[in-house]
């Protein structure tokens, strides 16, 4: 090969889908070897009709790929290329390809190795302005973000066939742009952020046996969780429902057990201590008892409880908040929801409110789907309509973004 690479430099999968585009690849390639990166081509059959695969093997580290099937000193590539990737740029990548990689297919080399990889992923969407705009090219793109896939949106200018408007693919010097930013450890609008996300309905006990609670099952938390590590925020989840919820959250999240209303506000405050922004999702209890040493029995006649309010977690938050920190409380309403949100937020005083109508079908607790109205500070309202949990999450958490951004003013 024309360049010598030290096995200790980035190690990039640039894959090339079928699009004209794909003749800015050329350049692309050039600038990431000329920046030091082990550059592997790895093109589709479509994309060999626009470029040839040995211009990319004479500028790349390696021979370009093509094909699914290896030879005898790499049986299985995609599997070769995904574990070794430091990161994969798909630059074209079309309609087809997006789709292919939102759909979890796997039957070609390029889409088979982001299957394979746990490597971050940049896409570089390169096609017509209608082809662009179609809502279903929008909805695997919106699907791919909340599975932390980086997106460089195309820019506007001459199209192929002589058209002009957006879906002209994002020139090579914004791409290795970055790629350095992906390399140094950017992997999404969170980057370099704290999140201390709560999750589930507190326990109160009652006696060694008996505790009060609510119906939260901790699925909201947990999306919120999983979708903020994604997009690179450093994760605490402090939850009182089992890991076994959401198997995915395993890897990267400080996982903080806890039972209690007392226990959570005791976790929660030292979490917050340098949290950027702390998500109150989970369903504390806002009356606890002073339990019974040993179980009470039947017999010993009517129950009587003594209740006590527990402490308000949301307002302390509120009352020690730095500067520059977000606060996002959740609300489950049932009646008069909008008018009872607005008291809260005002009362609580926190950046964003998130609301759920816990009597709409398919909404609020046990539910896989949601549907929320988000509030903010200046109590503009926002609904989010009837989704998963992991979209929703997404959307709440885009907003959270854009608040740390400008310092949650």
């Amino acid at each position: 090969m024309p360049y010598a690479t030290p096995s200790s430099s980035p190690r990039i999968v640039l894959g090339v889908a079928g699009g004209i585009a794909a003749y800015k690849s050329v350049e692309l390639l050039r600038r990431l070897r000329d920046v030091g990166y082990f550059v592997s081509p790895v093109l589709t059959r479509e994309a060999t009709h626009f470029v040839g695969a040995v211009t990319f093997s004479a500028l790349a580290s390696e021979a370009t790929r093509t094909e699914m099937y290896g030879d005898a000193t790499t049986p299985i590539p995609h599997t070769h290329l995904g574990q070794h990737a430091d990161l994969i740029v798909v630059a074209p990548a079309t309609a087809h390809l997006i789709a292919r990689y939102a759909m979890g297919l796997g039957d070609d080399l390029l889409s088979a190795t982001l299957m394979a990889s746990r490597a971050p992923v940049l896409l570089c969407p390169a096609m017509h302005t209608e082809m662009w705009e179609q809502p279903s090219v929008q909805e695997n793109l919106a699907t791919l973000r909340r599975r932390g896939v980086l997106i460089l949106e195309p820019d506007s200018g001459h199209l192929a066939g002589g058209d002009e408007g957006t879906g002209r693919m994002a020139e090579p010097l914004a791409i290795v742009d970055m790629v350095e930013r992906i390399v140094r450890g950017f992997r999404g609008e969170l980057s370099g952020y704290h999140v201390v996300i709560t999750a589930g309905g507190t326990r109160e006990a009652i006696d060694p046996v008996r505790v009060l609670s609510n119906r939260s099952s901790g699925r909201q938390g947990y999306a919120l969780a999983e979708v903020a590590y994604r997009l690179g925020a450093r994760v605490t989840l402090i939850s009182t429902v089992d890991l076994a919820l959401a198997l995915d959250v395993v890897r990267g999240i400080d996982v903080v057990k806890v039972t209690s209303a007392q226990d959570m506000h005791e976790a929660v405050m030292e979490a917050a201590t340098d949290a950027d922004a702390v998500i109150m999702a989970a369903a504390v209890a806002d009356f606890t008892v002073r339990p019974a040493a040993h179980k009470i029995k039947k017999d010993a006649g009517v129950l009587e409880l003594t209740f006590e309010p527990t402490k308000d977690i949301l307002a302390e938050l509120s009352a020690r908040c730095r500067p520059g920190q977000v606060l996002v409380g959740f609300a489950a309403e049932s009646t008069n929801v909008l008018e009872h949100s607005i008291e809260k937020l005002r009362r609580k005083s926190v950046d964003l409110l998130v609301v759920n109508d816990v009597s709409a079908p398919g909404a609020g607790f046990e539910h896989p789907t949601n549907e929320v109205l988000l509030v903010e500070r200046d109590e503009s309202v926002t609904g989010v309509s009837l989704r998963s949990k992991e979209a929703v999450s997404y959307e709440i958490l885009t907003r959270v973004a854009s608040l740390l951004s400008r310092g949650a003013q």
